[in-house]
């Protein structure tokens, strides 16, 4: 149903902007009002929650990514007129790691050669987490694979008295060679300087995994990811199984795409993949999807 998915949305500045993005056909850049429309949307077609993912602009980049922690980000200004609209019709989910605000594109703070510091980098993790529970988020979800940092964003949450606010972690992410194009959509492909494979996940390892999945949860994660989505159904399967915990599956950019480019060459029919392959992640004991086709799959649903 509507109720199982979770919409992506990017968030560009500007005002009455909607700016396509070409890797990912029919989906755009929104300025706030027209995330905040985006908002007013879910909420009829029955979808639940939104995750934001904003596009910083090359000045507001660095190498330390500070523009994560500014009270008055891209992201904070999202999170706020989707409240101020639509209160708690709506749940936000924001994403949490540097590659949106670094002028390198990792997800973490870097040495002088180019390694990511786990350590220095999970405590800014905890910054950028307060920073959008403040602003209002609902789910503050770590995608930034660094070890450890489930742990101390709860804590700081707790001390903070944000004591609702939930964590989605991403618990199995892998280096997946999908996710180009939501690279594009935040800025950060051109950026990138060597690879994420210092932290993200072999593909090639299942049993990782779990061990990722009960690392976050002993640490406190409310909910934890897959990531990609189809490729790594057996994954979910096994976290399912394993842990008995909500399991949610992020059916990516590069995996949409897909779908999109086989429909620009007559190849497949949109409806009839889309949901395929939505139950399919249903079928593997996902209790959600974050999809970009979610309008879309909820209109189908007959919402």
């Amino acid at each position: 149903t509507p109720a199982d998915l979770i919409w992506p949305l990017f968030v560009t500045e500007g005002q009455g902007v909607e700016d396509p993005i070409a890797s990912l056909p029919g989906v755009s850049w929104w300025s706030v009002d027209g995330i905040v429309s985006r908002a007013k949307e879910a909420v009829s077609l029955g979808i639940p929650c939104l995750a934001l993912f904003p596009n910083t602009q090359p000045d507001r980049r660095s190498e330390d990514g500070k523009e994560a922690l500014n009270p008055d980000n891209l992201m904070c200004r999202a999170i706020r007129a989707i409240k101020d609209a639509c209160g708690d019709d709506i749940g936000v989910l924001t994403d949490v790691a540097l590659d949106p605000y670094t002028s390198h594109g990792q997800d973490g703070l870097i040495d002088d050669a180019g390694y990511v510091l786990n350590d220095a980098t999970v405590a800014a993790l905890v910054g950028q987490s307060l920073n959008q529970a403040a602003a209002g988020a609902d789910i503050i979800a770590p995608s930034d694979m660094m070890d450890g940092r489930i742990a101390a964003i709860r804590d700081a949450l707790e001390d903070a008295a944000h004591v609702n606010v939930q964590i989605m972690s991403y618990a199995a992410k892998y280096a997946s060679a999908i996710y180009g194009p939501f690279r594009d959509a935040v800025g950060s492909r051109g950026l990138l300087k060597g690879d994420k494979k210092t932290y993200q996940m072999d593909p090639a390892n299942a049993e990782e995994a779990l061990r990722e999945v009960e690392m976050d949860l002993a640490e406190g994660a409310d909910s934890v990811m897959v990531k990609p989505g189809l490729p790594y159904l057996d994954i979910a399967i096994r976290v399912k199984q394993a842990f008995g915990v909500p399991v949610f599956a992020y059916q990516v950019s590069g995996e949409y795409a897909m779908i999109e480019a086989a429909v620009a060459a007559g190849a497949a029919d949109r409806d009839a993949m889309v949901l395929e392959t939505l139950v399919a992640f249903k079928r593997a004991g996902c209790s959600g999807v974050l999809t970009y086709h979610a309008a879309h799959a909820a209109r189908l649903m007959g919402a």
